[in-house]
């Protein structure tokens, strides 16, 4: 009598890391068409999962709801900023090194256009996905407050943890700036050329200098900048590195 041969146990999906990966953005790529397709309240957990052709059991492995899986790169993006920050020259300008490194965020949109197109047009429609995309955002500025935060004090900078986020939040402010407008251009503007135009202005308005000769010291070392939300993104900059010069007694341009 003929056997058939038996098969040997087939893969599992997410069964290795490049495996679950995978699995994540056809789960994030699968939510993301349904939402824009029937609307975000219309779609279920059980309709994500079938359409990316696992279990609802398989998806809360990954997600714990469907708020989370509209940023399902979030984690990888944040692990690739810290590499960055460890492959580092000690001797690169830091805030180079933290722009450097948030443009992984940009090239993640970039890398996925009609995925980043739907989602942006999400955020904008369906407030709890909006807040999701806030929380993730103050998550990069945080992780690039840190990482200044110990470069400027390696340095010997007083000043460090406040001259910190003040950087993390003028690059975070860049790359949202960048990020919306090539967004709203459809995805037709040049990300790269606007980013290293953007960063540029922020690393001019961060570059590291000697205290004035004879200044006091601050003893709170705070500097405060009042600006309208429809401040442009270079008057922000320039605005923000001006009040740390005359925090440190330089004169205007210098």
């Amino acid at each position: 009598m003929t056997q058939t041969p038996r098969r040997g146990p087939a893969t599992r999906a997410g069964a290795t890391p490049a495996g679950r990966r995978q699995l994540r953005r056809a789960l994030a790529t699968a939510a993301v068409d349904l939402f824009a397709a029937n609307g975000y309240e219309a779609t279920t957990v059980d309709d994500i999962a079938a359409a990316a052709g696992v279990g609802r059991r398989t998806f809360f492995r990954y997600f714990d709801s469907k708020d989370d899986v509209l940023f399902a790169n979030h984690d990888e993006i944040v692990a690739e900023m810290e590499q960055v920050f460890a492959a580092a020259d000690p001797a690169q300008d830091p805030v180079e090194v933290a722009c450097a490194a948030v443009a992984l965020v940009l090239d993640s949109y970039a890398a996925e256009l009609d995925v980043s197109l739907k989602r942006f047009t999400l955020t904008r429609t369906v407030p709890s996905l909006r807040d999701k995309e806030v929380a993730t955002v103050d998550r990069y500025q945080r992780v690039l407050a840190r990482y200044l935060g110990e470069r400027f004090a390696a340095a010997g900078d007083e000043t460090a943890s406040l001259r910190a986020a003040v950087a993390a939040a003028a690059i975070a402010a860049a790359n949202n700036h960048v990020l919306r407008r090539w967004l709203r251009s459809g995805g037709t503007e040049d990300i790269a050329a606007s980013a290293r135009q953007a960063f540029a202005l922020v690393v001019a308005a961060f570059q590291p200098s000697a205290p004035a000769p004879g200044a006091a010291d601050d003893e709170t070392g705070a500097v405060v900048a009042v600006l309208s939300t429809k401040t442009p993104l270079h008057e922000v900059v320039t605005r923000v590195g001006a009040a740390l010069r005359a925090a440190e007694g330089r004169p205007p341009g210098r």
